[in-house]
């Protein structure tokens, strides 16, 4: 029997990105959920307990990638999912307060095989 492909929940909004994301972590052998926002996320967690980590982009409609990582780490039942936060943006202020959140990351988009590879290490 084989071994089971750890499972990461990607959230965002724009379908190129969502596309990007989930070809490059299926290239590298992980089972991978889409949502579309925050809202559809938490949703998603209430009923799927196996995602080992979620890949979040930062600016959504509605609901941050940040707002989502404070509500993931605020609640009991989820607050062990490791969050990583994805962004085409490179504002030093944002990344810190997302590090400063708990998040394991800040990815620069286009996510690549080796953010990848540095990311595996918090499943």
């Amino acid at each position: 029997m084989g071994t089971v492909a750890p499972h990461v929940l990607i959230v965002d909004d724009t379908f190129v990105d969502r596309l990007v994301a989930s070809r490059v972590l299926k290239s590298c052998n992980i089972q991978v959920t889409i949502v579309e926002g925050p809202k559809q996320a938490l949703d998603f967690l209430d009923v799927e307990n196996d995602v080992k980590l979620i890949l979040t982009d930062y600016c959504m409609p509605g609901m941050t990638g940040y707002d989502l990582l404070m509500e993931v780490k605020e609640s009991p039942k989820l607050n062990h999912i490791p969050v990583v936060i994805m962004s085409s943006d490179n504002i030093p202020e944002r990344i810190q307060k997302c590090l400063a959140a708990r998040a394991k990351e800040y990815i620069i988009k286009p996510i690549k095989v080796a953010d990848v590879h540095r990311i595996f290490s918090y499943i």
